[in-house]
């Protein structure tokens, strides 16, 4: 973990955020590379999610809830974690993450009872801060996937089987925030409700749960850093019938990287009014304040039903953290020396080609790289760089380093024919290649 982090710093991949104030605990900013790398990622969900599907529409709700949304999930009464205070050195910690009852800090086990902390982050709304007006920021994008149910239903004319999805942040008040970008307050989530007829759930949880699988394997997480958890019963969330977790070798442990779980009709039963007339499979509350009915009329029977929601739910900054990590190498060379590589799929490296001129003060090297570049630039396939640092080999090992695929150099033959050094970032082998095979070159690179 400390070389991942130190990577990120160096390289700008993540940097932590304030850091001239000394910082902010559990809050991360995303720099030049860390934000490509971020967006490439987040890119490939939605596009596997939304354009690859024919039954999945998109949303981008706001962060801000009603107090009553979050009522009506049952977050206000169990989103919670137990708090543990040390009276030795006032230290707090999370009662289920302590390995015995000793302190982390000082060793005392002068520590009090668990007690309920809730993790929602709470803000007035309005001009006047007196508690009677308020909103939480959301603590997940689900719930409002919920709540514009009937939206998507009136405007798209979806029958089920059919999903929304969405990325967007959320925010924990996190007791103890650690392992670097593992767990934050602040973070972003990959979110899919996909809704299906009861009976049905069961069929499509496991449809689920082998394709968010096989899409993390697209991502380059090798089969041999996953696993997967079956929650036990007694642990399952309460609007839970069964839950599957997707587990990754991080630095730090095994731990969830993605959550897939068969919410049943909890969330919109208890979004909706009318509820008696609606056979609720779970015990939900009842809603008196809701003024939509949530659910499917059958066309044949005219009855209606509260659909059944399957949940992938993703962490983008644990994905993130899981790609650096299964891709961050160390290589030792025929010639002594070490060479740092990330060997991100091409999809995902922040920067897609970096074009190099031999000598920085030439300028007809470097008025062709930057011709070069704008050409591969309208490809519109990412980032595509001018690395004009006048020292090729340590260009080369920059950009094996932050996982550029290919580097591409101009040099003087390229003056004379209109050839160009072509490097692998994985192989380290060089070819020769005509200007005019770039855009073909870097389209099969990147989309293969």
């Amino acid at each position: 973990m400390e070389e991942l982090v130190a990577l990120c710093k160096r390289r700008g991949f993540i940097f932590q955020t304030n850091e001239i104030y000394g910082g902010l605990q559990g809050v991360f900013d995303y720099g030049p590379l860390g934000v490509e790398l971020k967006n490439n990622l987040k890119q490939a969900w939605w596009s596997s999610m939304v354009y690859e599907r024919d039954d999945v529409e998109g949303l981008d709700s706001s962060i801000l809830t009603n107090p009553e949304v979050l009522k009506q999930s049952g977050h206000e009464d169990t989103f919670s974690d137990p708090l543990v205070d040390c009276r030795s050195c006032n230290a707090r910690w999370r009662a289920d993450h302590l390995e015995t009852k000793k302190c982390p800090s000082c060793g005392s086990e002068d520590l009090t009872d668990p007690r309920p902390f809730n993790l929602m982050f709470k803000t007035s709304v309005g001009p006047v801060d007196d508690g009677s007006s308020f909103a939480y920021l959301r603590p997940e994008t689900a719930q409002q996937i919920f709540t514009n149910f009937k939206n998507v239903i009136d405007s798209t004319s979806r029958s089920l089987p059919f999903g929304i999805a969405q990325i967007g942040k959320a925010f924990r008040n996190e007791v103890t925030p650690r392992n670097f970008i593992f767990r934050v307050r602040e973070f972003e989530q990959m979110e899919l409700e996909f809704f299906v007829e009861k009976g049905s759930d069961e069929k499509w949880h496991d449809f689920w749960v082998e394709s968010r699988v096989d899409w993390w394997k697209a991502q380059g997480i090798s089969e041999n850093s996953l696993e997967l958890l079956y929650v036990p019963k007694e642990e399952l969330s309460h609007y839970s019938k069964a839950t599957v977790d997707i587990m990754y070798k991080f630095p730090h442990g095994l731990e969830e990287l993605e959550g897939i779980a068969n919410r049943t009709d909890f969330d919109l039963g208890s979004h909706s009014k009318n509820q008696k007339d609606l056979k609720i499979t779970a015990k939900v509350k009842e809603n008196k304040s809701s003024n939509s009915k949530l659910a499917v009329q059958n066309r044949e029977t005219n009855e209606w039903s509260v659909p059944f929601v399957i949940e992938p739910s993703a962490g983008v900054d644990r994905g993130v953290l899981a790609v650096l990590n299964e891709s961050y190498k160390v290589e030792n060379l025929e010639d002594g020396k070490e060479r740092t590589v990330l060997s991100l799929k091409p999809h995902l490296s922040p920067i897609k080609a970096a074009v190099i001129p031999l000598k920085r003060n030439n300028k007809e090297l470097v008025d062709l790289a930057y011709k070069v570049k704008n050409d591969l630039q309208k490809l519109r396939l990412g980032r595509v760089l001018v690395e004009n640092s006048g020292n090729i080999g340590k260009s080369y090992r920059r950009h094996d380093e932050v996982g550029t695929p290919i580097c591409i150099t101009i040099d003087f033959q390229t003056l004379e024919d209109g050839t160009v050094t072509i490097r692998d970032r994985d192989t380290m082998d060089q070819e020769r290649k005509g200007m005019n095979d770039l855009s073909g070159l870097l389209k099969t690179k990147l989309l293969a």
